[in-house]
């Protein structure tokens, strides 16, 4: 009886092997095709000479601590890809009671897959995204692929991109963001259709609750001024 167990474990152990030989070849050939279409490089290069392409040095700090504590609070010591984020993911599910809910894609991720246009939901594409975020991660410093993101992700309401978000919502330019602003617009790219400001704009204010709790969490501000900034207008 051991033995046909025994030999049960390792055809199942051998059959996850080959599929998941078979997913990483697939994803890595999707990449190959992607790149070979345009590098990360040149993809880099091409957002960057757009003339609504915002810097770094331009981008308000408040709007990228506060994107940074929400969408990946990890982002300065991973190389692209979080394993610590991806096994919290897996654990939340598995043990729900034990473990908050955690995403495991980054930003750099993230913006690889706004990128290229990754949106399909399959393990492949997650795949040919892990190649990609290594070749940003190799391509850019922390700062720019910060910039990247924030310059390409959806922001509710046909705005693509910093600059059309607060264009559209304030009519400012984004170096003219209030803190208050800042925060409402960081929380809106993890769900930009349920968090947009044209009809859920109840719904963004709780989900800036979570932006500043986790500002907070994270030492960037304290209690006195998430309430501050959560109860200032932003219109």
């Amino acid at each position: 009886m051991k033995k046909i167990i025994k030999s049960i474990f390792i055809l199942i152990l051998l059959a996850v092997l080959s599929v998941g030989a078979f997913v990483g070849y697939r994803g890595f050939k999707q990449y190959e095709q992607l790149t070979g279409q345009m590098s990360v490089e040149q993809m880099v290069v091409q957002i960057e000479s757009s003339a609504d392409f915002v810097p770094y040095d331009q981008l308000p700090p408040m709007l990228l601590e506060a994107t940074v504590c929400v969408e990946d609070r990890r982002f300065y010591e991973h190389g692209g890809v979080d394993y610590i984020g991806i096994a919290r993911a897996i654990m939340s599910h598995v043990f729900p009671e034990n473990f908050l809910q955690s995403g495991g894609s980054t930003i750099t991720q993230q913006t690889v897959k706004n990128m290229y246009g990754l949106f399909s939901a399959s393990v492949t594409r997650k795949v040919s995204e892990i190649f990609l975020a290594k070749d940003l991660e190799n391509t850019c410093s922390k700062q720019e692929i910060l910039a990247l993101y924030v310059n390409i992700i959806n922001y509710g309401d046909g705005y693509t991109g910093i600059k059309e978000a607060a264009n559209g919502y304030f009519w400012k330019e984004p170096n003219q963001l209030t803190e208050a602003q800042c925060t409402l617009l960081a929380g809106i790219p993890q769900s930009p259709g349920n968090y947009q400001l044209s009809d859920h704009y109840e719904a963004a204010k709780r989900r800036q609750q979570i932006v500043l709790s986790s500002m907070i969490e994270n030492g960037y501000i304290d209690q006195q001024k998430a309430t501050e900034l959560y109860d200032t207008p932003v219109f």
